[in-house]
């Protein structure tokens, strides 16, 4: 899949929408890359496993829904290839840093 521009957004437990622009090939990659923007200590408390993900790509238009609990079990489901192994690795660890 080619890289697209995508808005990623959640709300957090306070009700306020956090957004930002990130640029991904996946649903996934989109949301972590998204999280690691937006989850910071002095902004968010918490991400719970039922925090809904929206992934909005602008070209084509197209809006996504990931709960973070799916995002983590796709992170740990083994890797069809060596590949997707190293991207979840490499998602794995940015996810780790949010």
């Amino acid at each position: 899949m080619a890289t697209k521009n995508c808005r990623v957004s959640f709300t957090d437990a306070d009700g306020v929408r956090r957004v930002t622009h990130v640029q991904a090939d996946s649903l996934y990659e989109a949301a972590v890359l998204g999280l690691r923007a937006l989850n910071r200590p002095d902004w968010i408390e918490v991400i719970g496993p039922y925090t809904r993900i929206t992934v909005r790509v602008h070209e084509p238009p197209v809006e996504h829904f990931v709960m973070f609990a799916q995002l983590a079990q796709w992170l740990d489901r083994p890797a069809r290839d060596a590949v997707e192994q190293m991207k979840k690795t490499k998602l794995k660890r940015l996810l780790a840093l949010a």
